[in-house]
């Protein structure tokens, strides 16, 4: 499904978001569950306004159903108001959930779950289907691998304008402002994000591409930092810095070789400096980088020999 976002900001998808997420009791459940899921799959939510965990999770599966674009639906059951109900479904503790499919409940759980865990979920629900949020970051990424930072910061963009707080993207589109040298407005962009989200593994991982990018220098600066190594090769500010200019510049193979020499040659220097900027080059690039998995392979090498 195509995501669409209209001049308000907000994603228009199939369904309104008051079809997508209801209250509904003992009397609309034949409708609200049994009837809907035989169309798309139901999440059932039986909850209660004392319960804390309940506060919890009601947001976090609201957000989860409102991302997956109308392939899903949220159905709330009070269970101080529906007690019936809750027994002929054997709820014995809240929050609990079950999911719907053709009429039938397919899965379940209960208590409090992390977001990952209520993704995880949904997808088990979709059998493989992908929303249309999960399709557009996809896009965006494959269009940022091929260095076409316009088209994938205009993606990141469509997908903030529905999740604000959607990590992926964030992290997304400060990357496309690091291709494009936009630097500045990169820094100002995570400037006016929570500490929590800078937190968030996609977008520390961007935030240290940034700040590795922003320590660029000329070819005359590494040009003359190599002749400083060529007169000392124990020069090891002189590597560090060469280091950093090489990664700046788009040669991160030749950085992480220089890092792993001063490692080599004495680990400890200026408090292991060329290790710690080595492990931020590998969050920048991702674990799974190839590049990243023969450079982790030396760094062990060296530590344990």
């Amino acid at each position: 499904m195509e995501l669409i976002v209209n001049p308000d900001g907000d994603t228009a998808q199939a369904g309104a978001a008051g079809d997508l997420i209801k209250d509904s009791d003992t009397a609309g459940f034949m409708a609200d569950v049994i009837e809907a899921s035989q169309q798309v799959p139901v999440i059932v939510d039986f909850w209660a306004p004392w319960c804390g965990p309940c506060k919890q999770l009601g947001p976090a599966l609201e957000k989860a159903v409102q991302q997956a674009g109308g392939m899903i639906r949220l159905v709330k059951i009070n269970v101080d108001e529906n007690q019936q109900l809750a027994q002929q479904m054997r709820v014995q503790s809240i929050p609990a959930v079950y999911a719907f499919k053709g009429g039938q409940p397919v899965d379940a759980f209960v208590g409090a779950q992390t977001e990952s865990q209520i993704k995880s979920f949904i997808e088990r629900l979709l059998d493989g289907q992908k929303p249309p949020l999960d399709m557009a970051l996809e896009q965006a990424k494959e269009a940022l691998d091929a260095d076409d930072a316009q088209t994938a910061g205009a993606i990141f963009n469509e997908v903030l304008a529905q999740d604000p707080a959607n990590t992926v993207a964030i992290g997304g589109l400060i990357r496309c402002f690091v291709v494009v040298g936009e630097l500045d407005q990169a820094r100002q962009f995570v400037d006016s994000l929570e500490d929590g989200i800078r937190e968030a593994h996609e977008v520390a991982a961007a935030i240290s591409a940034l700040e590795l990018a922003g320590a660029g220098g000329s070819d005359d600066e590494v040009a003359a930092l190599r002749s400083r190594l060529a007169a000392d090769e124990n020069d090891h500010q002189a590597r560090y810095d060469l280091a950093t200019a090489l990664y700046a510049n788009g040669d991160a193979e030749a950085a992480m070789d220089e890092l792993l020499e001063i490692i080599q040659r004495k680990r400890d220097w200026n408090e292991e400096a060329a290790r710690t900027q080595l492990l931020k080059i590998f969050e920048a690039l991702g674990p799974m980088d190839d590049l990243v998995v023969a450079a982790r392979r030396r760094l062990s090498s060296i530590l344990f020999s």
